[in-house]
C-alpha cells in the first residue's frame, strides 16, 4: 500500500490528518519530531508527505530540501497557518508539489491525496504496461519496436535456420554480438558453443595460433599442442568482431578455412574438418575498404552472403523510452535497488542527446545513474556531467542536430539541383509522387516569403 508520512509538531493535527485520510488507499504514519520524521523517511520511503512549515529546531523548508535531495519523486505538501505567495513559491521551487494553509479543510485535503493516490495508480500501472512491452518488444536480448528494429529481427528469423556466414555491420555499441548471439540461438547450431573472438585484439604474430591453433615445437614458447578458436566452436557458431582489423595475411588464410572447412593447425600437416557457423561484424565499411585494397574482395564476398544492418540510436529514437526502462530494471535487480524511473527532465535531457556511442553508451549511462541515485527516481543530477551541460546554439546549429524537416528541405533543394531542376525527375530520384513534390516546394517557398516578410 502506498505509504504517506506527515510530519507535524501539533499532535492534534497529526490526530486529525490520521482521521480524514484512515479511509484512504494509503498507510499513514506520522511523527511530531522533524529529525524523528527524516529518519521515518529514509526508512519507509513514502510517497506523499505532508509537513509542516514551522517547527522547533529545523523548519519545514529546511527539511523539504533535504527529502528532495534524497528522493526527487516524492510528493511534499507543505502546511502552515502563516501563508504568504514568497513562501509558497520558494517551497514549489524547492520541490513541493502543493501548500495547504492551517487550519486544514478536510474536503480539500482528502481531495488532494485522493488526487496523488489516482497519480500514484497511473504510475504503476504504467510501469506494468513499460513492462509488458519490453516483454513484447524483446526478442533474443534485444530490446525494440521501431521499423528499423523490427525488419532486424524478422531479417535474422528467416536467415538464422540456413547460414554458414553473415556479416554484422553498424557502428560501435548497436549490438553487433548481441544479434551474432540470436543467429547462434535460432541456428541449428543452438546446442553447440558460441565463441568470440574480437580480431582487433589479436597480435599479428599470433594471430594464426590463435584462429586455428599450434602443435607443440611450432614456434618458440609452443611447449603444447593448442587447439584454435576454430576449433572450439567446432558445432556451433564463432563471432568474428572487427573484421576489417585482421592482416591481409590472416584474411587469405581465413578465407581458405571458409572455403574448405578445414583448419590446419601451425607446425602440423593435418588438416582438421570442423562445422562452424560464422558470424562477422565489423563497424567500418568493408566495400570502401576492398576498393581501396585493404580487404579481400573475395573474402568480403564469402562474408556477406547475408548483410545485417544494426541502426544507431540517433535512427530509432522511438525506441529510447523502452531501453530506458530495460536498462533500468536490468540494473535495479542487479544492484537491489528499487528504483523506478526516471524524472521528467531526465527524459528529457536524454532524448535530446545525439548518442554517439549507441546502445552500449546509453547502458553505460543508466547503469551509473543507478549507482549515483539516492531515492527511487534518476535525475539530472544522477546523469554523467555531459548531460547537465545545456546544448549551446553553436551545437544546436551543428548539421548533426537538424529537425527532420530540415534535412528534408536541404535533401530536396540538393536533389534538384543535381538534375538541373528538373521536377519530374526529382520525384523519381526522392520517390514520391509529382504532386508531393510541388506540395514540398510550395511550403518551403511559403516559408522563404513568411521569414523575408518578418
Amino acid at each position: 500500500m502506498l505509504k504517506l508520512l506527515a510530519i507535524d509538531d501539533n499532535r492534534e493535527n497529526l490526530g486529525l490528518i490520521t482521521a480524514t485520510l484512515e479511509d484512504q488507499s494509503v498507510e499513514i504514519l506520522t511523527a511530531s519530531d522533524a529529525e524523528v520524521g527524516f529518519e521515518m523517511f529514509l526508512r519507509f520511503r513514502p510517497r506523499i508527505i505532508l509537513l509542516d512549515l514551522v517547527m522547533p529546531k529545523v523548519s519545514g523548508m529546511e527539511l523539504l530540501e533535504r527529502i528532495v535531495a534524497v528522493d526527487q519523486g516524492v510528493e511534499v505538501i507543505l502546511m502552515t497557518a502563516h501563508y504568504s505567495t514568497d513562501s509558497a513559491v520558494e517551497a514549489i521551487q524547492k520541490g513541493a508539489s502543493d501548500y495547504l494553509t492551517k487550519p486544514i479543510e478536510v474536503e480539500k485535503l482528502r481531495s488532494r491525496i485522493a488526487k496523488l493516490i489516482l497519480e500514484a495508480q497511473k504510475r504503476e500501472m504504467t510501469l506494468r504496461l513499460d513492462q509488458e512491452l519490453i516483454d513484447a518488444y524483446q526478442f533474443e536480448g534485444m530490446v525494440g519496436r521501431s521499423p528499423l528494429m523490427m525488419e532486424v529481427f524478422a531479417r535474422i528469423r528467416r536467415v538464422a535456420p540456413h547460414f554458414r556466414t553473415v556479416l554484422v555491420t553498424g557502428a560501435t555499441g548497436t549490438g553487433k554480438e548481441l544479434a551474432a548471439l540470436a543467429l547462434h540461438r535460432l541456428s541449428p547450431a543452438a546446442r553447440g558453443p558460441f565463441v568470440v573472438c574480437n580480431c582487433s585484439t589479436l597480435v599479428e604474430s599470433l594471430v594464426e595460433s590463435e584462429l586455428f591453433g599450434h602443435v607443440r615445437g611450432a614456434f618458440t614458447g609452443a611447449i603444447q599442442d593448442k587447439p584454435g578458436l576454430f576449433e572450439h566452436a567446432d558445432g556451433g557458431t564463432i563471432f568474428l568482431d572487427e573484421i576489417g582489423e585482421l592482416s591481409q595475411a590472416a584474411q587469405a588464410k581465413l578465407l581458405r578455412v571458409l572455403q574448405d572447412h578445414q583448419v590446419q593447425r601451425v607446425g602440423s600437416v593435418v588438416p582438421r574438418n570442423i562445422d562452424v557457423r560464422v558470424v562477422a561484424a565489423t563497424h567500418r565499411n568493408l566495400k570502401t575498404m576492398v576498393h581501396d585494397g585493404q580487404f579481400r574482395e573475395d573474402l568480403y564476398y564469402r562474408l556477406a552472403v547475408v548483410e545485417i544492418a544494426l541502426p544507431t540510436l540517433a535512427n530509432r529514437r522511438e525506441d529510447l523510452p523502452l531501453l530506458e526502462r530495460y536498462f533500468i530494471e536490468k540494473f535495479a535487480e542487479e544492484y537491489k535497488r528499487p528504483i523506478a524511473g526516471l524524472v521528467r527532465r531526465a527524459q528529457t535531457c536524454l532524448a535530446t542527446y545525439p548518442w554517439p556511442g549507441n546502445i552500449r553508451e546509453l547502458e553505460n549511462v543508466i547503469g551509473g545513474a543507478c549507482m549515483m541515485v539516492e531515492g527511487n527516481l534518476i535525475d539530472i543530477g544522477d546523469l554523467p556531467e555531459r548531460f547537465r551541460v545545456p546544448l549551446t546554439a553553436e551545437v544546436l546549429m551543428d548539421d548533426k542536430f537538424l529537425s527532420l524537416e530540415e534535412v528534408q528541405r536541404r535533401h530536396v533543394i540538393n536533389v534538384l539541383e543535381g538534375v538541373g531542376g528538373n521536377k519530374m525527375r526529382a520525384a523519381e530520384i526522392l520517390g514520391i509522387g509529382r504532386a508531393t513534390i510541388y506540395q514540398l516546394l510550395s511550403k518551403m517557398k511559403l516559408e522563404e516569403r513568411t521569414d523575408e516578410s518578418a
